[in-house]
């Protein structure tokens, strides 16, 4: 039997709302028109969204071609900027994958544009961890299609979803697998779930679900 561990990415591998904050203020700078300047709080609040779900929250404000404008820059910006400054991973990571990939597929599904993963990926240096990963920008479809998708990609016959956001427990209902929320994350659930309070928890968590 094929297990797998599909990972959401900010607020479960990593934190990197200071990186994303720093890249979309500096892109705000250069229109006059934008007096917004956002914190690190922020983006950890419009975590778990797409970018299209985020722009009209974060500039409400702001017409809606120049806030297309604006959005179109930080898509951009935030990889180059990222790529230089990376984010937070969590302690343990890198030890924990290792253990749990003796075991599991290890995947990430991210609501993130295409090229954000890869950012991690380079910046953790954890390639060689994950089996596969997929984003809304690479595909289009909803996080819980995307959990659907990659089930079948890799022929996987159980799965857990592991995140931290109440998105993130939709998705993995839409998907039809069991879910483990990163209680050390962003989000918060509206209902009780298995959790785990720092990652070097999740192989433990894990077998009893799997």
């Amino acid at each position: 039997m094929k297990k797998a561990i599909i990972f959401d990415l900010d607020g479960t591998l990593w934190d990197s709302s200071e990186s994303v904050c720093g890249s979309w203020n500096e892109v705000f700078r250069r229109y006059p028109e934008i007096d917004r300047v956002l914190t690190p709080a922020d983006i950890r609040g419009f975590m778990g969204k797409t970018l299209e779900q985020i722009f009209p929250i974060a500039l409400p404000d702001t017409p809606d071609e120049l806030r297309r404008r604006a959005l179109r820059e930080c898509v951009g910006y935030e990889l180059e900027y990222i790529a230089r400054h990376g984010g937070k991973l969590y302690p343990k990571l890198r030890e924990t994958l290792e253990l749990l990939r003796k075991e599991y597929t290890l995947i990430i599904v991210s609501n993130c544009q295409v090229g954000y993963i890869e950012c991690f990926l380079d910046f953790a240096g954890m390639h060689d961890l994950f089996d596969d990963h997929e984003s809304a920008g690479g595909t289009g479809l909803s996080k819980g299609e995307n959990i659907r998708l990659v089930i079948r990609r890799n022929s996987i016959d159980r799965a857990v979803y592991v995140g931290d956001t109440q998105g993130d427990l939709d998705s993995a209902d839409f998907a039809g697998i069991p879910f483990i929320r990163a209680a050390y994350g962003f989000g918060q659930m509206n209902r009780a779930v298995p959790e785990i309070r720092s990652f070097e928890e999740l192989p433990e968590k894990a077998a009893e679900i799997l």
